[in-house]
């Protein structure tokens, strides 16, 4: 025998995070309302450049917008540079930090203090998402069904996606 056991108890694994991490996505869920105000800003104002992005071509911008974006979100909300922002439907607490990666809600492995079953000193992700949700104007969109991962979209931007579908719906509804 090896010494070495198939069972690593929770709060040992190979995913484990520092905590000053949880104390910065902590933050934003906690402020979730004011989070989702900027960021919607934020996007208003891609959306009114979106002339420019398109002028320049959105391929020719995405490396300085990914360079920004994820700086910005990694920091604020331990983002994994997904490419598929999930942050104004789960309470600006992102759902890539789960361990299991789950998209759509709780595992049902979350402990009775609201801490992961993977991580056991890691605050749940989703019960996170809940309560930032409820800060929020859109409160309901933690509701919305998310669609499985693109991988092929990992490292890519977000803002710059999510802003050439908004100026694409515009320009098909005029």
């Amino acid at each position: 025998m090896s010494g070495t056991s198939a069972y690593e108890p929770a709060g040992t694994g190979h995913v484990r995070r520092a905590r000053s991490a949880f104390t910065i996505r902590l933050w934003a869920v906690r402020h979730a309302r004011f989070l989702e105000f900027i960021y919607d800003a934020f996007a208003s104002v891609l959306l009114t450049l979106h002339p420019l992005w398109k002028a320049i071509g959105y391929h020719r911008v995405e490396k300085p917008v990914v360079v920004i974006e994820s700086m910005v979100k990694s920091f604020l909300f331990d983002c994994r540079m997904c490419g598929q922002c999930a942050l104004g439907d789960s309470g600006m607490s992102c759902p890539m930090n789960c361990p299991k990666g789950i998209r759509n809600g709780p595992c049902g492995g979350v402990r009775a203090d609201g801490n992961c079953e993977v991580e056991a000193d890691m605050p749940c992700v989703w019960v996170e998402a809940w309560s930032g949700s409820q800060q929020m104007k859109k409160k309901d969109n933690i509701l919305n069904l998310q669609t499985a991962i693109d991988h092929s979209l990992r490292g890519s931007s977000s803002w710059l996606r999510a802003t050439a579908d908004k100026a694409r719906a515009q320009e098909d509804s005029s």
